[in-house]
C-alpha cells in the first residue's frame, strides 16, 4: 500500500477553497494539528466561530479530498472556532481549572447529543491525575459488559490516552461506512481512543479549541452501534474537555475517582463542584489504593490513608460506590493489556468493580 504523508495531505487541502474568502484553506493558514500515521490521517480546521455553525460543508470537503489520496484508511477533519484573545486560555491537561465558564460564549457549542443511539452515557473523572482513574474506567466498563450489557468506552484524554496499553491493543481502527471509524473490539468492550491515532509517546500539541473539535468529532464519527452504555474516561483536573462532553452528549452521571489522601480529596471536590455547576448528577465517589494487603502474609495496610473518600461523600451529600485495593495484580493486568476484571473474573477485586457497575447500571439504566 501506498504511504501518504503530510506533504501529500497538504496538496490535497490546497486545492479546498474557503467560499468566503475565495482562497484555499492551506493558503490561509486554516490548517491545524495535522497527524498521519499508518494511514490515519487528522486534522483541525480553523474558522471563525460565526461562521463555524454553516460550514460542515467545507470540513466534509476536506475530508472528502484528504481521503481520495492513495493509502489513506480514514480521514478526520474537525472544525475549531476560536477568537483572538481566547489563546491564553486553553490547555486542559493535568490541573487544569474550570475556568472555562468565563469565555464558553466563544466556543462552546449549544447542548446535543452526538451520540443518540447510546442510552446512557458515564463520565469517570479525577481531580488530579495519578488516582488510578483509567484503570477504574476500562474495569467498570469490563464490568458493565459482564452484566449483559452493550459497552462501549471512549478514551477522551487526548494529550495522554492510556486505553490503547491497558486493552492491549496495537492495531487501528479500521473505515466503516460513510468514512466512519470502526472502534476497536477487546474483552467484550468497543473502544475508541486518540491513542489509536498517533504514536505511543507522542506529543500532541493542541490548543483547547481544537481538543474540543477532536472530542466531538471522535463522538460523532465512530460506529459505536445501539450501545446500552459508554464510559468515558476524562483526562485529569476539570477543563475543556470535561465542558466539552457536557455540552457534546447528555450525560447520564459522573464517577469521581480518588484516593484517600487529603490532597487527593481536594482535587475530587474541585471535579464535584464543576458537574454540579453543569448540572451533571453525580453518581458516587470510587476510592482507589484505598488498602494494601501483603500478598505473602495478608497484613492489611493503608499507604495513603483509609476511609478519606468514604467521608468525603458523606460530607457531600454523594454517594459511596466501593472500596478499590491497591494491589499489584490490578497494575499488572492493566499493563498486561488485560483488565482484572477480564484476567482474573474470580478474584476479589473483580468483585468489587462487579458490584461498583451493578450499582451505577442501577443508577442510569433505563
Amino acid at each position: 500500500m501506498a504511504q501518504v504523508d503530510e506533504t501529500a495531505v497538504k496538496a490535497a487541502l490546497s486545492k479546498v477553497i474557503d467560499p468566503d474568502r475565495k482562497a484555499d484553506i492551506v493558503s490561509l493558514g486554516m490548517i491545524g494539528g495535522l497527524i498521519v500515521r499508518d494511514g490515519h490521517v487528522s486534522f483541525a480546521i480553523q474558522v471563525d466561530p460565526e461562521r463555524g455553525p454553516r460550514l460542515d460543508p467545507l470540513r466534509i470537503a476536506a475530508e472528502k479530498a484528504v481521503a481520495a489520496l492513495p493509502g489513506v484508511l480514514t480521514a478526520t477533519a474537525v472544525l475549531t472556532a476560536e477568537r483572538p484573545h481566547d489563546h491564553a486560555h486553553h490547555h486542559d491537561h493535568g490541573h487544569g481549572h474550570a475556568h472555562g465558564h468565563h469565555h464558553q460564549h466563544d466556543h462552546r457549542p449549544v447542548q446535543k447529543n452526538l451520540v443518540p443511539q447510546i442510552k446512557a452515557v458515564v463520565a469517570v473523572a479525577s481531580g488530579k491525575g495519578g488516582v488510578g482513574k483509567s484503570t477504574t474506567a476500562v474495569n467498570l466498563a469490563v464490568a458493565l459488559s459482564n452484566l449483559g450489557l452493550k459497552t462501549g468506552l471512549f478514551d477522551a484524554d487526548v494529550f495522554g490516552p492510556s486505553q490503547p496499553r491497558m486493552l492491549g491493543i496495537t492495531s487501528r481502527p479500521e473505515a466503516g461506512a460513510d468514512n466512519k471509524i470502526k472502534p476497536i473490539s477487546r474483552h467484550g468492550i468497543v473502544c475508541m481512543s486518540m491513542g489509536f491515532l498517533i504514536e505511543e509517546g507522542t506529543a500532541v500539541v493542541w490548543r483547547g479549541p481544537m481538543v474540543m473539535g477532536a472530542i466531538q468529532q471522535l463522538l460523532s464519527d465512530v460506529e459505536w452501534g445501539n450501545l446500552d452504555v459508554l464510559v468515558v474516561d476524562l483526562p485529569p483536573g476539570t477543563g475543556d474537555t470535561q465542558l466539552t462532553l457536557t455540552q457534546s452528549v447528555p450525560l447520564s452521571g459522573a464517577i469521581i475517582v480518588s484516593t484517600p489522601q487529603d490532597i487527593a480529596l481536594l482535587d475530587a471536590r474541585k471535579g464535584i463542584d464543576m458537574f454540579r455547576k453543569t448540572d451533571i448528577p453525580i453518581l458516587g465517589i470510587i476510592e482507589n489504593m484505598s488498602t494494601y494487603i501483603c500478598p505473602k502474609c495478608g497484613h492489611e495496610d493503608h499507604i495513603f490513608g483509609h476511609g478519606g473518600a468514604k467521608a468525603e461523600a458523606e460530607a457531600l451529600g454523594v454517594e459511596f460506590l466501593g472500596e478499590v485495593p491497591l494491589d499489584i495484580g490490578i497494575r499488572m493486568a492493566g499493563d498486561d493489556g488485560a483488565p482484572i476484571v477480564a484476567a482474573a473474573p474470580d478474584s476479589p477485586h473483580s468483585a468489587v468493580y462487579r458490584a461498583i457497575a451493578k450499582r451505577v447500571w442501577d443508577k442510569v439504566g433505563r
